[in-house]
């Protein structure tokens, strides 16, 4: 191989580097078309889709509450057995690029959401600042904030609505 096609090649690599960097993937790429591992790295770690939710039977309305799912660990907003969680709770939504745009009561602050509305992933997300604690940081998780649905009955978990940061009012 000659000087010059070594200089090419490294070029031509400089070149897709900074494509990945001014064009990363998830601007790029069709969900469907993501790899696992693309995929999961959207998840943005703000443990907010693991908070139960109550519909109001009248209206529809979905409210969030303060209330975790007994496998979400608050103080570090991840899922305690992620892997087999659908044994221990079978309600819980495995997230796909072919329900996402479905699911509405997904945060509006949801990286997944987001993507799939052809929106930007804000500055405190991990693949923006290039940190997984940004998020927690500026207070964009439930990070400390969940009491574990374990500790808390059914009938004081009305009692428990809260509008998380940005995430729009409520008329509670």
């Amino acid at each position: 191989m000659s000087h010059k096609n070594i200089s090419q090649k490294h070029e031509s690599q400089k070149h897709e580097s900074e494509a990945s960097v001014s064009n990363p993937y998830w601007k790029t790429k069709d969900m469907a078309d993501m790899t696992a591992e693309e995929w999961e790295n959207l998840c943005d770690g703000c443990g907010k889709c693991c908070c139960i939710r109550l519909e109001d039977e009248e209206t529809n309305a979905v409210y969030i509450t303060d209330v975790s799912c007994k496998l979400l660990d608050g103080q570090t907003c991840r899922c305690t057995d992620y892997v087999d969680r659908k044994k221990t709770v079978p309600d819980c939504v495995t997230l796909t690029p072919d329900n996402i745009s479905s699911l509405q009561w997904m945060p509006q602050t949801c990286a997944y959401r987001l993507v799939a509305e052809g929106k930007a992933l804000p500055d405190y997300h991990h693949l923006v600042s290039g940190s997984k604690e940004t998020i927690h940081e500026r207070g964009m998780s439930v990070m400390n904030a969940v009491t574990s649905e374990i500790l808390v009955s059914e009938a004081e978990q009305a009692r428990r609505i809260v509008i998380w940061p940005g995430e729009p009012d409520l008329d509670v």
